[in-house]
């Protein structure tokens, strides 16, 4: 991966309509949803009955899947540490963006490291930033396997994979964990209420 160094001789332009116009536009307050776990934790789950909720609601978000950006914006990167932590900047300076337009950005990635996760909430300058984790054991990941992923990393095929041979740092204080209740994973859409539910209650669904 290329690095290429800081630009020199910009400005910043403003805008004559701001974050508090489009949010009054939209009734709704910017932030990002930001979904983190191992493979086969729900991430996606959560966030497309998340995305489905909100849409009932009138509410408008935007899911950045991690998967589906490595086909286009992150497709130059690979699984070296120095990549994953490009690939997270990159995702979390998009997320700012649609926060900032006004959306709920959800944001669903494995984002194994703690300090690159911290460095996107830090991107906010608001702290609409809600981390939410899904707490699942590695067993029952490995057991759902949807891609043939951790089948693959045990015959030794893929190198470097998150939970197997590179480790996953949980947050230390995330807005929202999701986990089993007596070994049973809620339903999809009871994982979104919870989500939804935080939202109302600190006033993300609504602009006053």
């Amino acid at each position: 991966m290329s690095i290429l160094s800081n630009s020199t001789n910009i400005f910043w332009q403003e805008s004559p309509v701001g974050k508090l116009d489009r949010q009054k536009l939209l009734n709704q307050k910017g932030c990002v949803v930001w979904i983190t776990g191992l493979s086969g934790s729900g991430k996606s789950t959560l966030a497309c009955s998340l995305s489905r909720e909100l849409h009932s609601r009138g509410k408008l978000s935007y899911i950045l899947d991690g998967d589906n950006l490595r086909h286009g914006l992150n497709k130059n990167l690979g699984f070296k540490p120095e990549d994953r932590t490009e690939n997270i900047r990159r995702v979390g300076e998009v997320a700012k963006l649609f926060a900032d337009a006004g959306l709920i950005c959800i944001a669903s990635l494995i984002s194994p490291y703690r300090k690159d996760r911290d460095a996107c909430r830090a991107m906010l300058s608001d702290a609409n930033f809600i981390e939410v984790f899904m707490n699942m054991p590695l067993e029952l990941c490995e057991a759902r396997d949807t891609k043939g992923l951790y089948k693959l990393a045990r015959c030794g095929k893929i190198k470097g994979f998150t939970g197997i041979d590179d480790p996953y740092e949980p947050p230390l204080s995330c807005e929202i964990e999701i986990q089993q209740k007596d070994g049973v994973c809620a339903a999809p859409g009871a994982m979104a209420e919870q989500v939804v539910s935080y939202l109302e209650e600190k006033g993300y669904l609504q602009c006053q």
